[in-house]
C-alpha cells in the first residue's frame, strides 16, 4: 500500500470513529469536521474530485454543527 491509501484509509477511519463518538461532546464533533477535511484533501490528492467536494461540505456541516453546540 502507498503513502497515500494509508492516509486516506486513516482520514476516513478518524471519520468514522468521530462520527460514531459526536453525541459525548462537542470536541468530538470538531475532530469529526477535521477528519472529513482530511478525508476531503484525500480525495483531491487521489484525483476524486467529486469525493473531495463533498467531504468539503461534510466539514462545512460539522462545523456549523460544533459552532451551535459552543453557543450553548
Amino acid at each position: 500500500m502507498d503513502s497515500l491509501t494509508i492516509f486516506g484509509l486513516l482520514s476516513v477511519s478518524a471519520m468514522l470513529l468521530f462520527y460514531a463518538l459526536e453525541p459525548r461532546g462537542p470536541h468530538h464533533v470538531l475532530a469529526f469536521a477535521a477528519a472529513c477535511a482530511l478525508s476531503a484533501l484525500y480525495g483531491f490528492l487521489q484525483g476524486a474530485w467529486p469525493f473531495g467536494f463533498v467531504e468539503t461540505v461534510w466539514t462545512a456541516v460539522a462545523l456549523r454543527r460544533w459552532r451551535r453546540l459552543q453557543a450553548r
